[in-house]
């Protein structure tokens, strides 16, 4: 599996569905125009390729359209999928290190542990992908989300005990059994285990709000110091263990702290505090699209950061307030296909 970082084809998304469970009612339209802009907004870096049913097709086009993406870079594919979160239900693409080959590899998906049904549809997704672009599909033999995973490109990728070893997805592998399948399916040779994630999230604990590869020996990790919080003690844990992994010289880490934004809270939502986090960013080509959460301090100490170690790609900060109520921001929501 190639780095983020790396040249990209495309960036995949999964429209919002007709369900009233997600952003149901007055907030379909927010929701619509939300998507639209993220999807203008990296089709000014690279094509966007977007799962979603043929009788939308001509409604999602408008929507890109009205927010000034650049149309022959949308492209849309007859898809039905339950839910929008393609980073996890959507396909993990590999490439042949010699012929260059790009293929999907196809994970079983149960919507985080079972939480949230139907996701027959979402599961159906990396197949119908690998179908359209006529690309070999590899089966990963075990239930995977994309989140949960994040490689840096020599070898090494970083996951969280919370979800790869929660009896909710994988009951009959042992830590060893599902460190042998993300070797073999995705050309890792050693697994680094963090413990688990951040408060309000629905994964379980997706390494994607946790700490990111900027490069093969840095990692961009999340810290909260704020007196009370229930993630201080978790992400202190989490620092102390990455900074205790090896890089591929051998070498600790270089290991740079990024604080989570305040606190966010819906009144009487389902969660009481939202998963926010700047590491939910989006590597495109040329860019980095990064989520803000309208903490104009805050978000501004955020981009400042990522601009710094990202000199060569441009900063674009997104408003995912909104967004962030269904659990995720900018990195859930998207799939990037390698060139």
């Amino acid at each position: 599996m190639p780095p983020e970082w790396a040249p990209q084809e495309a960036v995949w998304l999964s429209w919002p569905v007709e369900d009233p469970r997600h952003w149901g009612g007055a907030k379909r339209q927010m929701i619509w125009a939300k998507f639209a802009e993220i999807a203008a907004a990296i089709s000014h870096f690279e094509p966007v390729r977007i799962n979603a049913p043929k009788a939308d097709h001509t409604a999602i086009l408008s929507a890109c359209n009205a927010a000034k993406a650049v149309p022959e870079r949308i492209e849309l594919f007859d898809h039905p999928h339950n839910d929008v979160w393609c980073r996890d239900h959507g396909p993990i693409f590999v490439k042949h290190a010699t012929t260059g080959e790009v293929a999907v590899t196809d994970w079983d998906f149960n919507a985080w542990g079972g939480k949230f049904p139907p996701w027959d549809l979402d599961n159906a997704i990396p197949g119908k992908v690998a179908t359209a672009l006529g690309m070999r599909l590899f089966k990963g033999g075990m239930i995977l989300e994309g989140g949960a995973i994040e490689i840096n490109g020599t070898g090494q990728l970083l996951t969280t005990e919370a979800v790869l070893l929660n009896p909710n997805r994988n009951p009959h592998l042992q830590r060893e059994e599902i460190e042998k399948l993300l070797c073999a399916g995705l050309g890792a040779s050693e697994i680094l285990w963090l413990r688990q994630g951040i408060e309000g999230d629905d994964t379980d604990g997706h390494i994607d709000d946790l700490a990111r590869f900027i490069d093969p020996q840095t990692i961009l990790a999340c810290t909260d110091s704020r007196a009370g919080s229930p993630n201080t003690s978790i992400l202190a844990e989490n620092l102390s263990r990455l900074r205790s992994f090896l890089a591929p010289n051998k070498r600790p880490f270089e290991v740079l702290e990024i604080p989570l934004p305040e606190a966010c809270e819906v009144p009487g939502w389902r969660l009481p505090v939202l998963p926010a986090s700047y590491v939910n960013f989006l590597i495109v080509n040329g860019g980095v699209l990064v989520p803000t959460f309208r903490q104009t301090k805050n978000d501004d100490r955020a981009l400042g950061m990522i601009r710094e170690l990202f000199p060569t790609r441009e900063i674009r900060g997104i408003d995912c307030l909104e967004l962030v109520e269904e659990g995720g921001t900018l990195h859930c929501i998207s799939q990037q296909q390698p060139s």
